[in-house]
């Protein structure tokens, strides 16, 4: 089962993107709007981490972080648009592991909850996509991609070797090998609608980087 990321946070569709990414980066998201009921919910299930926004109603985060303190280590990072230095140093007494301001990337926190899960020995969640080369599909999250040739075998290159960046000459002499319908000026075209379809089945996850002047790498 993938580690729980709890997001405390009563603006909707913010804590509706921050759950977008948490989900498409492997980890099961639970939004909690309000303090009281976060605590009451960190007693009963405690998560792997917890997203804890400082401005909410009721009961703040920082009453909140500190509370959690009393009878847990649950990971916290506090997130706030209050951008002062003594703000950043109470979150950060207060129990906080880490900090971000508002407005921040969700690619940003997620990168940070990895790094915290990692140092605190949470196991990560299992890899998103899946490559089942004897069926020549690939599936993100376990839902198989509707792909062309051409796609399949750009995406599979690319997930092959997770991390390096192929040149568009490279990705060109995978699909040339793999399909009749590659062209020079195709390749762009297909990672257009690689990014569509990876989006379509898990929003916000962002699996396929431009590296500029150089070509593309996935990152998963």
């Amino acid at each position: 089962m993938s580690p729980t990321i709890m997001i405390v946070e009563d603006e909707p569709e913010l804590a509706a993107l921050m759950a977008d990414y948490a989900s498409a980066a492997g980890y099961t998201p639970r939004v909690v709007g309000d303090g009281a009921e976060a605590l009451a919910a960190i007693r009963a299930a405690p998560p792997a981490l917890v997203v804890l926004d400082l401005m909410l109603p009721g009961l703040d985060g920082l009453s909140v972080c500190r509370a959690l303190r009393e009878f847990t280590e649950v990971p916290v990072v506090m997130v706030t648009a209050r951008v002062e230095e003594i703000d950043r140093l109470l979150g950060l007494e207060a129990g906080a592991d880490d900090y971000l301001c508002k407005p921040f990337s969700p690619r940003e926190l997620i990168a940070r909850i990895k790094a915290i899960l990692r140092r605190a020995g949470t196991p990560a969640p299992a890899r998103a996509l899946a490559i089942d080369e004897a069926a020549r599909r690939i599936s993100i999250h376990g839902q198989p991609l509707a792909l062309t040739p051409s796609e399949f075998a750009i995406l599979a290159t690319l997930a092959r070797r997770p991390g390096q960046v192929f040149a568009r000459a490279q990705l060109l002499d995978a699909a040339r090998a793999d399909s009749l319908d590659a062209t020079d000026r195709a390749i762009d075209s297909h990672i257009k609608n690689l990014r569509r379809k990876i989006d379509a089945a898990a929003p916000g996850l962002d699996a396929i980087r431009s590296i500029y002047g150089l070509g593309y790498r996935c990152d998963l």
